[in-house]
């Protein structure tokens, strides 16, 4: 859903609605099917009108921390935005962990918190918190609204903001006034957002210039992050690794989004990760970044970090462009557009030969295969229940994200794979993806479950 959708004839009288209501209506308009929160005073408007809703269902949460979480797993495994809500002073204090974590991990979060009444801000209020204050640094955008007729502009925005260009959380804190009011709901509202210009297409000098480097290098690594899995470029991605017959290295972000059953695919870098990716990327002499941000959980040491490697660097974020390792072509751009473009540039210039590339990374494989020491003592090994020897495929159990995602195989490069599963993670998306319940624990409830804080039950 669009909010540049046909405005209503300018003879048509705008409907009257409560702040609150402005608030409903905006996120149907936007599509929004699902959203996850827990009820308290200051946001207490907000649910009566979501009482009445038939287009919106409510997940309550046994913690917003957890609502959080659960709308950030619900974007993740669907492609589209979470939203979460929460009410003033602890209970949007309580988001903090979530949104910072849908930021560094690039996730479309909407956060809506309630607020105490515009006339007593400042005074110290019964849970006032400067929630906007707080979470400057760990979103794309917060916004404080006072009024009802502020509303519909300020959703919409929460929504392209949180949506386009790199993807990340954007908070709205309604007063409780401004949701209690009532104003003439006006859709689509005119935005304004100066300065907000994300650059999706690369230049094609810098693309020339990644293709060539591409079809000369004898050790080349795509290193494959997960701004890729958030473009959808997946299809992009498999098409250049056909092309060019390169290896490719995926993050803990980027899990799923080219299958572990290729032979091109050396697993996950970094202190977590395999050997043979590790040392590939190490070893190299060129890097091509797509999507990834040279974290130090991959790096290491930086100045010894792939000490031969020259770096492209294709991100739609251009603050990250540099800002660990200098790029030798930095490319800002989407992902998808930029592949494609990518594509049609190698294809003339000839595969290149990386025989010799791939029987060292053949016999690093052969020597460092990833397993385990089974125990002697009768005792089941986590390795063993995660590589699927305790159980099928789909009910795999897994602790650390980071530890089991090099032992759990992606089958699969749709955007809706490599996603860890456990109960914490499974119960995050189990809303947007219907599937059968993962090995985790639940309670007696049907819908209820008890994997720490992630606990859900439907309601409205």
């Amino acid at each position: 859903m669009s909010i540049t959708d046909t405005p209503p004839a300018r003879n048509a009288a705008a409907p009257i609605l409560t702040g609150s209501g402005a608030i409903l209506a905006s996120l149907e308009k936007l599509g929004v099917t699902d959203v996850f929160g827990i009820p308290g005073g200051a946001i207490m408007p907000f649910y009566d009108e979501l009482m009445s809703s038939t287009a919106i269902r409510h997940i309550l949460t046994r913690h917003e921390q957890g609502a959080g979480h659960a709308a950030e797993g619900y974007a993740v495994a669907s492609g589209r935005v979470g939203v979460c809500i929460a009410t003033s002073g602890p209970g949007a204090t309580n988001l903090v962990t979530a949104i910072a974590d849908a930021y560094m991990d690039s996730v479309p979060l909407i956060a809506i918190t309630g607020q105490v009444f515009s006339t007593v801000m400042g005074t110290d209020a019964f849970q006032e918190v400067d929630i906007v204050g707080i979470t400057m640094p760990i979103t794309k955008h917060s916004i404080l609204v006072k009024t009802p007729e502020e509303v519909p502009a300020a959703i919409a925005e929460a929504y392209q903001i949180a949506t386009t260009g790199r993807p990340g959380p954007v908070l709205v804190d309604v007063t409780k006034d401004a949701q209690q009011n009532s104003a003439p709901f006006i859709w689509p509202p005119k935005t304004d957002l100066p300065g907000y210009r994300p650059v999706t297409k690369a230049h094609g000098k810098q693309i020339i210039a990644a293709a060539e480097l591409l079809s000369t290098s004898s050790r080349p690594v795509l290193y494959v992050g997960g701004g890729v899995l958030r473009a959808e470029a997946q299809d992009e991605l498999a098409r250049l690794v056909d092309l060019t017959g390169a290896p490719v290295v995926t993050t803990l972000m980027a899990r799923g989004v080219f299958p572990d059953s290729r032979r091109e695919h050396l697993g996950m870098p970094g202190m977590h990760g395999s050997v043979p990716a590790v040392l590939a990327l190490q070893e190299s002499d060129l890097i091509v970044a797509i999507g990834a941000r040279f974290d130090d959980r991959v790096t290491g040491r930086v100045a010894d970090f792939a000490p031969h490697a020259k770096i492209v660097h294709i991100d739609i974020d251009p603050a990250e462009i540099g800002k660990i390792r200098q790029a030798d072509v930095p490319i800002v751009g989407d992902a998808k557009e930029v592949l494609v473009e990518l594509l049609d540039a190698t294809t003339g210039l000839g595969k290149p030969d990386l025989a010799e590339w791939w029987t060292r990374l053949d016999g690093l494989r052969g020597d460092y295969p990833l397993g385990y020491t089974e125990p002697d003592d009768g005792l089941l090994a986590p390795q063993g229940s995660s590589s699927g020897s305790a159980s099928s495929p789909d009910r795999r159990a897994c602790t650390s994200r980071a530890w089991a995602s090099t032992r759990c195989g992606r089958r699969s490069s749709s955007t809706t794979s490599g996603r860890t599963p456990g109960s914490t993670r499974a119960a995050r998306a189990r809303w947007a993806i219907p599937c059968p319940p993962p090995w985790g624990r639940r309670s007696p409830s049907r819908t209820a479950w008890s994997g720490r804080s992630t606990a859900t039950d439907a309601s409205r």
